[in-house]
């Protein structure tokens, strides 16, 4: 089975996938400051009453490439095979964080604890619970905006296509990315802030979704010489008559 090009391709595609997804939710607990990163004067935005710099999550490094790889695999494989892969990575996603709160409650070593003190940690265990112990309606908020993401991204790319045929990649990628970049920047924000513990008000959660989303559909634009350099490699490694003959399943399924 191995032997297929399109099983091999659809591997590829599957791990980086699951790995862009799974780095994006870990790292996304920090939280940068994105003219300090770039050297430049603050932008100091205005939106909905609130004022301030872009400071955005970690993961906004990642989650642009994810929906990128989304474009990909429904092109060649259709919305079952971004489906298939948003519920594994969503479920992978779940059993990560299981796994990181286990290791959490693991009584740690004492000279480990103090191991990083000439660093600045005086205690390892506690930076490392503050660390990777994200909230439950984080967690939670995540998941959701990525499953509801996934599978608005996989119907609109769709539907474009119908529309366009295999002509205007950038088209359905840049459409698709628009609103499922917008449904995951909202739900996640509202979810995890506004119906968490902290409580955020209605115009601070406006007004961080929307920077959220602008900084991510940039990107993401940016992004579209990158998806004809990907379909230019995978159409060249498969060949014409298989390239088309994948795509032309995907379509009908």
């Amino acid at each position: 089975m191995l032997a297929k090009k399109s099983i091999r391709l659809f591997l590829v595609l599957a791990g980086f996938f699951v790995t862009n997804a799974l780095i994006a939710e870990f790292i996304g607990v920090k939280i940068f400051a994105l003219e300090d990163s770039l050297g430049l004067e603050s932008f100091n935005w205005s939106l909905f009453g609130h004022k301030g710099s872009l400071m955005l999550s970690a993961g906004v490094l990642l989650w642009p490439i994810v929906f990128v790889l989304t474009d990909i695999i429904n092109d060649y494989f259709g919305q079952k095979g971004v489906r298939l892969l948003s519920y594994m990575t969503a479920g992978l996603i779940a059993y990560g964080f299981l796994m990181i709160f286990g290791a959490i409650n693991l009584e740690p070593a004492a000279w480990w604890a103090e191991s990083f003190v000439e660093q600045g940690v005086p205690d390892a265990q506690a930076a490392f619970s503050t660390i990777y112990g994200q909230g439950l309606w984080i967690i939670g908020g995540s998941l959701v905006a990525f499953l509801v993401g996934q599978i608005i991204d996989a119907l609109v790319f769709y539907r474009v296509k119908l529309w366009t045929g295999e002509q205007k990649i950038w088209l359905r990628a840049t459409a698709s990315t628009a609103v499922s970049q917008f449904i995951d920047s909202f739900v996640v924000l509202y979810i995890a802030f506004v119906l968490g513990p902290q409580q955020w008000e209605i115009s601070l959660f406006l007004a961080v979704g929307t920077v959220n989303y602008c900084y991510k559909l940039l990107v993401a634009i940016l992004l579209i010489p990158l998806l004809y350099v990907v379909h230019y490699l995978i159409d060249t490694y498969l060949g014409k008559e298989l390239s088309a003959q994948l795509r032309k399943e995907a379509l009908a399924n």
